[in-house]
């Protein structure tokens, strides 16, 4: 049976304990710091009442704090369950009520958006605050947990399949489920890590990826067990990133695309020294093969697709070539389907299924949304692929983006790939079905332009797309909007996008600054000008 992780944290600071681990703030810690204040936190959360199984919430940006949170839960028994950063009091207060915390250990920084939540849902004595408790109302230093565990023996072996945390889901469906992970998911997910990621002693790697994510969470925890070397961020700035790079030679990065378009944009603004770089990874949402294209060309090293969810990670490897790419992975089986559940042709599209040991347990208290997930053992992921050569698989589109028009399956990768690629002042592109009593489904683009690139120019876009899109996939809408909506994830998020097209114009205005009810107008002038409109033909 693989050890736990925190059986390999303690192994290792007991082999180890003087090695470095990661950087924060130019301060180094190593094994034996990490280990010796995850044991007195267990047992500061033990003498406040926390047991095996109980659930501590967390609520902070990147910190070493984070990390020893989620080792002290571990060594107790407790159930992380990391609180996103970007949540609202709003959105918060109907997740605490849910996970009815024994304990809470947040930033000073975040806990306005804590302090209204009811005492009988969080009583003040259980709240502890990192930073600076005294502007915290209500609160108690987090370094009171620490003095409290002094002398408090904690003999407690954690189950290996109980659950060790929660983690929300982006809530694009309604409302964020919490999905379940146990010791041992974790520690397969490791395992599957190590192998199927080609990852060398030597890397050292910027992590500005949250922590309350599973993207920031198994890559610490991956880094840690392996031994390889990190540079913790609080969060993600483009230029921060960089120059940790350039300073501390870092060998890969793992990122959104809209970061790696941040990071671009900065390095092209400012370069630095980037060749220490090996390898780029990208997940969360489609990369335009043209930012891969020069991301590469930039930063001197291949930006590669890399496919993940919460539910399961490192089942799928990254591809070795640009576009929607990746391979099947060892240690893993998988399967493409139609609706009906037979399994597809090769080169056909088909819904993803997967089957491993590393695979989330389930959803927290909800056994309707578990059994719909994991139908006969496979995880059925929602995202539609198809086999590639060799040992490829070929990203298509979530499964509920597909849109159908006059009965026909249409890619939006497909087409925002389209819209990307068919001008150089277009930045970046997304597009949405919308309901239509004729077709069934209507498409509407959405495009960031290039600074200073003038909105007439959609016109012009519309007539290089018909040279690459057939005429049933053409939008029949275009809005310019100065920044595509994303939510938590940094994924595009599509039902913003659908609520901005439903609209009225008018109303539309009003919930974005850059007024896409004038630019749209503005683009249909264009375009009348040039002798064509927006529409497909039907």
């Amino acid at each position: 049976m693989k050890p736990t992780l925190i059986q390999a944290l303690m192994q290792r600071a007991q082999e180890c304990p003087y090695d470095p681990v990661f950087i924060f703030r130019n301060e180094t810690w190593t094994y034996e710091m990490i280990a010796f204040e995850a044991e007195r936190l267990a047992r500061g959360m033990a003498a406040h009442g926390v047991k095996p199984g109980d659930r501590v919430a967390l609520h902070m940006m990147n910190r070493p704090e984070y990390i020893v949170a989620y080792y002290a839960c571990f060594r107790l028994g407790a159930i992380a369950a990391p609180l996103r950063t970007a949540f609202t009091f709003a959105e918060l207060a109907p997740i605490l009520q849910r996970l009815t915390p024994a304990l809470y250990i947040g930033d000073a920084g975040l806990y306005d958006n804590i302090a209204p939540i009811s005492a009988s849902v969080l009583p003040f004595d259980k709240r502890f605050i990192v930073g600076d408790a005294e502007q915290c109302r209500d609160g108690s230093s987090w370094k009171e947990l620490l003095l409290d565990g002094a002398g408090n023996d904690n003999s407690f072996t954690p189950a290996a399949h109980e659950p060790a945390v929660l983690i929300t889901t982006s809530g694009t469906t309604g409302v964020p489920k919490f999905v379940v992970h146990t010791a041992s998911t974790l520690a397969e997910t490791i395992d599957l890590m190590y192998r199927n990621l080609e990852m060398s002693d030597d890397e050292v790697i910027p992590v500005p990826l949250a922590m309350a994510h599973i993207s920031g969470l198994i890559s610490f925890l991956c880094y840690v067990q392996l031994g390889i070397g990190f540079v913790v961020l609080e969060s993600f700035d483009a230029d921060a990133v960089l120059d940790v790079i350039e300073r501390h030679g870092c060998t890969r990065y793992l990122g959104f695309p809209a970061q790696f378009a941040a990071m671009l944009e900065c390095q092209q603004r400012r370069p630095r020294d980037l060749r220490s770089l090996r390898l780029c990874l990208t997940g969360g949402d489609a990369c335009p093969i043209d930012l891969q294209q020069q991301v590469t060309s930039a930063f001197g090293a291949p930006l590669y697709n890399f496919w993940a969810a919460t539910e399961a990670v490192a089942n799928v490897k990254f591809g070795l070539r640009p576009g929607p790419v990746m391979r099947i992975a060892d240690g893993t089986r998988f399967r493409l389907v139609d609706d009906k559940g037979s399994d597809v042709a090769d080169g056909e599209v088909g819904e993803l299924l997967l089957r491993a040991a590393n695979l989330f347990d389930g959803y927290w208290n909800d056994p309707g949304a578990t059994a719909e997930a994991l139908k006969g053992g496979w995880y059925h992921t929602g995202d539609l692929m198809r086999r590639g050569e060799g040992d490829e698989l070929l990203f298509v589109a979530r499964k509920k983006d597909i849109i159908i028009r006059g009965g026909t399956n249409i890619s939006p990768i497909e087409v925002e790939q389209a819209i990307v690629s068919c001008h150089l002042a277009v930045e970046e592109a997304a597009v949405v079905g919308m309901p239509d009593a004729a077709q069934g489904q209507r498409i509407v683009g959405f495009l960031r332009l290039t600074k200073g690139a003038d909105e007439a120019l959609v016109g012009e876009i519309c007539e290089n797309l018909r040279t690459r899109l057939a005429a049933y996939k053409l939008p029949e809408r275009l809005i310019v909007l100065e920044a595509l909506p994303r939510n938590a994830l940094s994924k595009i998020d599509r039902k913003a996008l659908q609520a901005m097209a439903s609209d009225p114009p008018r109303s539309r205005a009003a919930i974005d600054r850059s007024a896409p009810a004038i630019v749209e107008r503005a683009a249909a002038r264009a375009t009348r000008r040039k002798g064509h409109d927006l529409q497909a033909p039907r």
